[in-house]
């Protein structure tokens, strides 16, 4: 454990945002467990920043879709050394919804909603004990898109349904610990310079190193920026990218109105 910062836990930490965070977070002095499916990708990455940071490094390697995995991973993430919780992996399965796989359907909402739920269930408890802890689940800014039909976005009832339950989950889960010492936040990015359009999600991108799917998007360390620098304004959602944050007080101001008059009309 380190003597600076504690121990962060970072989930799909072979590539992309997972990797970066990661990476950042080494760089600062945090240890860090990395989690995915991926071992030569981990083992890599966790020799890189061994040798770059002097931080301790631990490669766990799991399909949060296996519930042992996820069991295994969820007693990681209760451990007394955890004190930032990054809940990044999840997968996408796009495609038209009546022609869904079941099995692809049940993994994308196994791993990027129950795994989701239970990681940060396991890790809250033990932060509130410390009196503190930051949380950060990353969701999407199609979570915002769900009326949007496709082309040139996705195909992505699924995908969007699970997004939204990460951002009301994660908005509601901050007003219920709001006035405890723990900084929670849902980062919604949008299209970034990953590979995880390369896949579906039934299987992991193939190959030792990273690659970039063709869409391109935005630089994965901007993603990681607007993440922390929200984290240090204490801002519960963040969209990278966006130029007026008043747009999320907003949103939130609308759905009291729609509550209030709905409250009204039925009485």
């Amino acid at each position: 454990m380190s003597t600076r910062r504690g121990t962060a836990l970072v989930t799909g930490a072979s590539s992309g945002i997972g990797a970066a965070y990661a990476g950042r977070l080494a760089s600062h002095g945090w240890d860090t467990v990395l989690v995915a499916r991926r071992a030569q990708r981990l083992d890599d990455l966790a020799q890189r920043l061994r040798e770059r940071t002097g931080t301790t490094v631990e490669a766990l390697v799991a399909d949060l879709s296996d519930p042992d995995d996820l069991a295994r991973v969820a007693r990681r993430a209760a451990g007394d050394d955890i004190g930032f919780l990054v809940n990044n992996a999840g997968i996408n399965g796009y495609g038209p919804f009546a022609e869904l796989e079941p099995e692809l359907m049940t993994k994308v909402l196994d791993i990027n909603v129950l795994a989701v739920t239970t990681l940060t269930q396991a890790a809250v408890p033990a932060m509130l004990e410390r009196g503190h802890g930051t949380l950060v689940n990353v969701a999407s800014q199609l979570a915002f898109a769900g009326a949007l039909p496709p082309h040139p976005l996705p195909e992505r009832a699924l995908y969007g349904g699970t997004k939204g339950y990460v951002l009301t989950f994660t908005r509601t889960l901050a007003a219920e610990l709001a006035g405890t010492p723990l900084r929670i936040q849902v980062l919604c990015p949008g299209l970034t310079a990953t590979e995880f359009h390369r896949s579906r999600g039934d299987k992991p991108v193939a190959g030792r190193d990273q690659s970039v799917h063709e869409e391109g998007g935005m630089p994965v360390d901007h993603v990681i920026d607007a993440s922390l620098a929200a984290l240090d304004a204490g801002e519960v959602v963040c969209v990278p990218g966006l130029e007026n944050p008043a747009l999320i007080d907003a949103l939130a101001e609308a759905e009291l109105a729609i509550r209030t008059a709905a409250r009204r009309g039925g009485s």
